[in-house]
Protein backbone atom coordinates (compact mmCIF):
# COMPACT_ATOMS: atom_id res chain seq x y z
CA UNK A 1 0.00 0.00 0.00
CA UNK A 2 1.29 3.57 -0.91
CA UNK A 3 0.47 5.96 2.11
CA UNK A 4 -2.34 8.01 1.23
CA UNK A 5 -0.33 10.99 2.99
CA UNK A 6 2.37 11.52 0.19
CA UNK A 7 1.52 14.04 -2.01
CA UNK A 8 -1.03 12.27 -5.00
CA UNK A 9 2.07 12.10 -7.68
CA UNK A 10 3.98 11.21 -5.15
CA UNK A 11 2.04 8.18 -4.98
CA UNK A 12 2.45 7.91 -8.90
CA UNK A 13 6.34 7.77 -8.17
CA UNK A 14 6.09 5.28 -5.19
CA UNK A 15 4.02 2.89 -7.03
CA UNK A 16 5.85 2.91 -10.51
CA UNK A 17 8.96 2.04 -8.34
CA UNK A 18 6.93 -1.06 -6.30
CA UNK A 19 6.34 -2.90 -9.85
CA UNK A 20 8.72 -5.40 -10.98
CA UNK A 21 7.61 -4.89 -14.87
CA UNK A 22 9.28 -1.37 -13.91
CA UNK A 23 12.22 -2.60 -12.70
CA UNK A 24 14.45 -2.05 -15.59
CA UNK A 25 13.16 1.57 -16.48
CA UNK A 26 14.19 3.44 -12.99
CA UNK A 27 16.85 5.27 -15.28
CA UNK A 28 15.97 9.42 -14.89
CA UNK A 29 15.81 10.94 -18.39
CA UNK A 30 18.58 13.58 -19.31
CA UNK A 31 16.23 16.40 -20.11
CA UNK A 32 14.29 16.94 -16.53
CA UNK A 33 14.09 14.77 -13.90
CA UNK A 34 10.93 12.67 -13.14
CA UNK A 35 8.31 14.10 -10.95
CA UNK A 36 9.72 17.91 -11.32
CA UNK A 37 7.50 20.71 -12.01
CA UNK A 38 6.01 20.96 -14.89
CA UNK A 39 5.34 16.96 -14.58
CA UNK A 40 3.49 16.81 -11.50
CA UNK A 41 0.06 17.06 -12.64
CA UNK A 42 -2.92 17.19 -9.99
CA UNK A 43 -6.81 17.64 -10.46
CA UNK A 44 -9.22 17.30 -7.93
CA UNK A 45 -12.94 17.90 -8.58
CA UNK A 46 -15.43 17.28 -6.26
CA UNK A 47 -19.25 17.29 -7.91
CA UNK A 48 -22.44 17.81 -5.49
CA UNK A 49 -26.35 18.51 -6.02
CA UNK A 50 -27.57 21.63 -4.91
CA UNK A 51 -31.53 22.23 -6.36
CA UNK A 52 -31.79 19.48 -8.34
CA UNK A 53 -28.79 19.81 -10.49
CA UNK A 54 -25.20 18.95 -9.73
CA UNK A 55 -22.15 21.33 -9.51
CA UNK A 56 -18.18 21.45 -9.93
CA UNK A 57 -18.23 22.42 -5.84
CA UNK A 58 -14.38 21.54 -6.15
CA UNK A 59 -11.68 22.22 -8.28
CA UNK A 60 -8.03 21.94 -7.23
CA UNK A 61 -5.74 21.88 -10.52
CA UNK A 62 -1.60 21.84 -11.04
CA UNK A 63 -0.13 21.96 -14.69
CA UNK A 64 -0.47 19.86 -17.04
CA UNK A 65 -4.26 19.50 -15.69
CA UNK A 66 -7.20 21.48 -16.13
CA UNK A 67 -11.01 22.03 -16.57
CA UNK A 68 -13.09 25.09 -17.71
CA UNK A 69 -16.48 24.76 -16.37
CA UNK A 70 -19.07 22.41 -15.75
CA UNK A 71 -21.92 22.30 -18.68
CA UNK A 72 -25.45 21.20 -18.54
CA UNK A 73 -25.64 20.12 -21.84
CA UNK A 74 -27.31 17.14 -22.14
CA UNK A 75 -31.45 17.55 -22.73
CA UNK A 76 -31.96 13.99 -21.44
CA UNK A 77 -30.12 14.40 -18.35
CA UNK A 78 -30.44 18.38 -17.50
CA UNK A 79 -29.25 18.11 -14.30
CA UNK A 80 -26.20 16.42 -15.09
CA UNK A 81 -22.77 18.07 -15.50
CA UNK A 82 -20.52 17.34 -18.08
CA UNK A 83 -16.51 17.84 -17.54
CA UNK A 84 -14.09 17.92 -20.32
CA UNK A 85 -10.59 16.97 -18.85
CA UNK A 86 -8.05 19.27 -20.41
CA UNK A 87 -3.80 19.15 -20.72
CA UNK A 88 -1.90 22.02 -21.51
CA UNK A 89 0.81 19.50 -23.02
CA UNK A 90 -0.27 17.54 -26.27
CA UNK A 91 0.99 14.40 -24.89
CA UNK A 92 2.07 12.62 -21.93
CA UNK A 93 6.23 12.39 -21.80
CA UNK A 94 8.92 10.31 -19.85
CA UNK A 95 8.81 11.22 -15.71
CA UNK A 96 5.20 12.06 -15.33
CA UNK A 97 3.52 11.90 -12.75
CA UNK A 98 -0.04 12.25 -12.90
CA UNK A 99 -3.01 12.50 -10.32
CA UNK A 100 -7.02 12.55 -10.82
CA UNK A 101 -9.28 12.58 -7.81
CA UNK A 102 -12.76 12.57 -8.62
CA UNK A 103 -15.55 12.86 -5.89
CA UNK A 104 -19.07 12.90 -6.16
CA UNK A 105 -21.62 13.52 -3.22
CA UNK A 106 -25.09 11.76 -2.43
CA UNK A 107 -27.47 12.17 -5.74
CA UNK A 108 -24.76 13.60 -7.91
CA UNK A 109 -24.39 13.18 -11.36
CA UNK A 110 -21.58 13.70 -13.62
CA UNK A 111 -20.29 12.98 -17.09
CA UNK A 112 -16.32 13.08 -17.40
CA UNK A 113 -14.35 12.90 -20.76
CA UNK A 114 -11.37 13.85 -22.07
CA UNK A 115 -10.44 16.50 -24.91
CA UNK A 116 -8.56 13.74 -27.08
CA UNK A 117 -6.89 10.46 -26.88
CA UNK A 118 -4.22 10.70 -24.71
CA UNK A 119 -1.15 9.68 -26.56
CA UNK A 120 2.30 8.41 -24.68
CA UNK A 121 5.07 9.53 -26.44
CA UNK A 122 8.10 6.87 -27.12
CA UNK A 123 10.88 6.85 -24.32
CA UNK A 124 14.31 6.67 -24.15
CA UNK A 125 14.37 6.72 -19.80
CA UNK A 126 12.11 6.11 -17.23
CA UNK A 127 8.08 6.26 -17.46
CA UNK A 128 5.01 7.57 -16.94
CA UNK A 129 2.46 6.71 -14.64
CA UNK A 130 -1.09 8.65 -13.13
CA UNK A 131 -2.96 7.80 -10.45
CA UNK A 132 -6.92 7.83 -10.72
CA UNK A 133 -8.73 7.95 -7.65
CA UNK A 134 -12.92 7.52 -7.79
CA UNK A 135 -15.17 7.96 -4.73
CA UNK A 136 -19.21 8.26 -5.27
CA UNK A 137 -21.39 8.47 -2.53
CA UNK A 138 -24.99 7.52 -2.03
CA UNK A 139 -26.68 6.97 -5.27
CA UNK A 140 -24.33 9.11 -6.67
CA UNK A 141 -24.08 8.37 -10.48
CA UNK A 142 -20.80 8.92 -12.69
CA UNK A 143 -19.71 8.57 -16.68
CA UNK A 144 -16.22 8.73 -17.05
CA UNK A 145 -15.70 7.71 -20.46
CA UNK A 146 -12.32 9.09 -21.90
CA UNK A 147 -10.88 9.07 -25.64
CA UNK A 148 -8.23 6.13 -26.02
CA UNK A 149 -4.78 5.45 -24.74
CA UNK A 150 -2.58 5.73 -27.73
CA UNK A 151 0.76 3.74 -26.43
CA UNK A 152 3.45 4.88 -29.13
CA UNK A 153 6.59 2.85 -30.46
CA UNK A 154 8.98 2.29 -27.25
CA UNK A 155 6.74 3.82 -24.73
CA UNK A 156 6.12 3.07 -20.89
CA UNK A 157 2.90 3.47 -19.13
CA UNK A 158 1.63 2.90 -15.76
CA UNK A 159 -1.78 3.61 -14.66
CA UNK A 160 -3.71 2.66 -11.25
CA UNK A 161 -7.28 3.34 -10.29
CA UNK A 162 -8.70 3.12 -6.75
CA UNK A 163 -12.21 3.45 -6.55
CA UNK A 164 -14.77 3.47 -3.69
CA UNK A 165 -18.52 3.18 -4.53
CA UNK A 166 -21.34 3.07 -2.41
CA UNK A 167 -23.71 0.38 -2.94
CA UNK A 168 -26.57 2.73 -4.50
CA UNK A 169 -24.43 4.58 -6.60
CA UNK A 170 -23.54 3.85 -10.28
CA UNK A 171 -20.17 3.88 -11.76
CA UNK A 172 -19.73 3.48 -15.63
CA UNK A 173 -15.68 3.76 -16.33
CA UNK A 174 -14.21 2.91 -19.97
CA UNK A 175 -10.84 2.64 -21.19
CA UNK A 176 -9.69 2.25 -24.82
CA UNK A 177 -6.44 0.59 -25.53
CA UNK A 178 -5.15 1.34 -29.12
CA UNK A 179 -2.09 -0.83 -30.19
CA UNK A 180 -0.16 2.51 -31.33
CA UNK A 181 -0.24 4.47 -34.32
CA UNK A 182 -0.66 1.24 -36.32
CA UNK A 183 -1.14 3.49 -40.06
CA UNK A 184 1.91 5.61 -38.60
CA UNK A 185 4.43 2.92 -39.45
CA UNK A 186 4.50 -0.87 -39.05
CA UNK A 187 6.40 -0.95 -35.75
CA UNK A 188 4.09 0.94 -34.11
CA UNK A 189 1.78 -1.29 -34.00
CA UNK A 190 2.14 -3.07 -30.47
CA UNK A 191 5.47 -1.24 -30.15
CA UNK A 192 4.87 -0.11 -26.53
CA UNK A 193 7.36 -1.37 -24.11
CA UNK A 194 5.24 -2.07 -20.93
CA UNK A 195 1.69 -0.96 -20.24
CA UNK A 196 0.49 -1.89 -16.94
CA UNK A 197 -3.18 -0.38 -15.68
CA UNK A 198 -4.68 -1.44 -12.19
CA UNK A 199 -8.06 -1.22 -11.46
CA UNK A 200 -9.81 -2.13 -7.97
CA UNK A 201 -12.52 -1.37 -6.22
CA UNK A 202 -14.29 -1.43 -2.78
CA UNK A 203 -16.98 -0.39 -0.66
CA UNK A 204 -17.17 2.77 1.43
CA UNK A 205 -16.51 0.38 5.05
CA UNK A 206 -13.10 -0.82 3.11
CA UNK A 207 -14.39 -4.44 2.19
CA UNK A 208 -12.58 -5.34 -0.96
CA UNK A 209 -15.10 -5.51 -4.47
CA UNK A 210 -12.51 -6.80 -6.88
CA UNK A 211 -9.19 -6.06 -8.51
CA UNK A 212 -7.98 -6.10 -12.20
CA UNK A 213 -4.50 -6.01 -13.45
CA UNK A 214 -3.47 -5.92 -17.24
CA UNK A 215 0.23 -6.41 -18.17
CA UNK A 216 1.21 -5.74 -21.67
CA UNK A 217 5.00 -6.32 -23.00
CA UNK A 218 4.70 -7.24 -26.51
CA UNK A 219 9.12 -7.84 -26.07
CA UNK A 220 7.85 -10.84 -24.13
CA UNK A 221 4.94 -12.14 -24.80
CA UNK A 222 4.06 -12.81 -28.63
CA UNK A 223 0.15 -10.58 -28.65
CA UNK A 224 -1.01 -12.12 -31.64
CA UNK A 225 -2.40 -15.32 -30.37
CA UNK A 226 -4.97 -17.07 -29.15
CA UNK A 227 -6.68 -15.99 -25.96
CA UNK A 228 -4.64 -12.47 -26.28
CA UNK A 229 -5.49 -10.14 -29.50
CA UNK A 230 -5.26 -12.57 -31.86
CA UNK A 231 -6.11 -10.62 -35.11
CA UNK A 232 -7.85 -7.53 -33.27
CA UNK A 233 -6.20 -4.68 -32.40
CA UNK A 234 -8.31 -2.31 -30.24
CA UNK A 235 -8.96 -3.27 -26.74
CA UNK A 236 -12.03 -1.77 -24.65
CA UNK A 237 -12.17 -2.76 -20.93
CA UNK A 238 -15.50 -1.38 -19.41
CA UNK A 239 -16.52 -0.97 -15.93
CA UNK A 240 -19.75 -1.29 -14.55
CA UNK A 241 -20.39 -0.69 -10.68
CA UNK A 242 -24.27 -0.71 -10.01
CA UNK A 243 -26.67 -1.91 -7.57
CA UNK A 244 -27.39 -5.95 -8.06
CA UNK A 245 -30.93 -5.75 -9.94
CA UNK A 246 -30.15 -3.40 -12.34
CA UNK A 247 -27.17 -4.66 -13.20
CA UNK A 248 -28.66 -8.42 -13.87
CA UNK A 249 -31.52 -6.07 -16.33
CA UNK A 250 -28.25 -4.73 -18.31
CA UNK A 251 -26.65 -7.98 -18.23
CA UNK A 252 -29.48 -9.94 -20.32
CA UNK A 253 -29.81 -6.95 -22.74
CA UNK A 254 -25.67 -7.30 -23.61
CA UNK A 255 -25.40 -10.47 -25.59
CA UNK A 256 -21.68 -11.46 -26.73
CA UNK A 257 -20.36 -12.79 -29.70
CA UNK A 258 -17.21 -13.37 -31.51
CA UNK A 259 -17.39 -11.87 -35.37
CA UNK A 260 -14.06 -12.61 -37.35
CA UNK A 261 -15.39 -11.56 -40.70
CA UNK A 262 -16.55 -8.30 -39.06
CA UNK A 263 -13.14 -7.71 -36.74
CA UNK A 264 -15.60 -7.47 -33.71
CA UNK A 265 -15.61 -9.38 -30.10
CA UNK A 266 -17.08 -8.08 -26.82
CA UNK A 267 -19.44 -9.90 -24.09
CA UNK A 268 -20.27 -8.76 -20.41
CA UNK A 269 -19.90 -11.11 -17.50
CA UNK A 270 -20.39 -10.49 -13.29
CA UNK A 271 -18.52 -9.00 -11.08
CA UNK A 272 -17.47 -10.43 -7.68
CA UNK A 273 -19.31 -9.58 -4.60
CA UNK A 274 -22.29 -8.39 -6.67
CA UNK A 275 -20.01 -5.02 -7.51
CA UNK A 276 -21.41 -4.88 -11.30
CA UNK A 277 -20.31 -5.88 -14.33
CA UNK A 278 -17.50 -5.83 -16.65
CA UNK A 279 -17.54 -5.29 -20.57
CA UNK A 280 -15.12 -6.12 -22.66
CA UNK A 281 -14.77 -5.36 -26.45
CA UNK A 282 -11.75 -6.42 -29.35
CA UNK A 283 -11.75 -4.64 -32.61
CA UNK A 284 -9.43 -4.13 -35.40
CA UNK A 285 -10.81 -0.39 -35.70
CA UNK A 286 -11.13 2.22 -32.97
CA UNK A 287 -14.25 3.01 -34.26
CA UNK A 288 -16.22 -0.16 -33.97
CA UNK A 289 -15.16 -0.56 -30.39
CA UNK A 290 -15.75 2.89 -29.61
CA UNK A 291 -19.30 1.73 -31.03
CA UNK A 292 -20.09 -1.52 -29.36
CA UNK A 293 -19.41 0.54 -26.09
CA UNK A 294 -21.47 3.72 -27.13
CA UNK A 295 -24.13 0.54 -27.28
CA UNK A 296 -23.29 -0.39 -23.84
CA UNK A 297 -23.16 2.99 -22.43
CA UNK A 298 -26.81 3.64 -23.87
CA UNK A 299 -28.00 0.39 -22.09
CA UNK A 300 -26.77 1.50 -18.67
CA UNK A 301 -28.59 5.09 -18.88
CA UNK A 302 -31.68 3.23 -20.12
CA UNK A 303 -31.76 0.69 -16.90
CA UNK A 304 -30.02 3.12 -14.41
CA UNK A 305 -31.78 6.67 -15.14
CA UNK A 306 -34.40 6.35 -17.51
CA UNK A 307 -32.71 8.72 -20.22
CA UNK A 308 -31.48 8.56 -23.54
CA UNK A 309 -27.99 9.06 -24.65
CA UNK A 310 -27.80 12.63 -26.51
CA UNK A 311 -26.60 12.24 -30.32
CA UNK A 312 -23.33 11.38 -31.36
CA UNK A 313 -21.03 14.36 -32.08
CA UNK A 314 -19.96 14.29 -35.49
CA UNK A 315 -16.50 14.70 -34.30
CA UNK A 316 -16.56 12.07 -31.94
Amino acid sequence: MIPTAFPPWARAEALGASMPEFASFQDEPLQMRSGTVGKTGFLRLGFERRSGQTILATLERRAPYMVQRALHCDEEMPGLACVFLITTTGCVLQGDRLALDVTLGPRAQAHLTSQSATKIHGMDANYAAQIQTITLADEAYLEFLPDPVIPHRHSRFLSDTQISVAPSATLLFSEIIQPGRKHHHPDECFGVSVLSISTSAVRPDGRSLFAEKLVIEPRRYVMRQTGVMDSFDVFANVILCAPKDKAERIHERVGADVNFAEGLAFGACRLPRDAGLIFKVLGRETAQVKAKVREFWEIVRQEIIGAALPPRHLWR
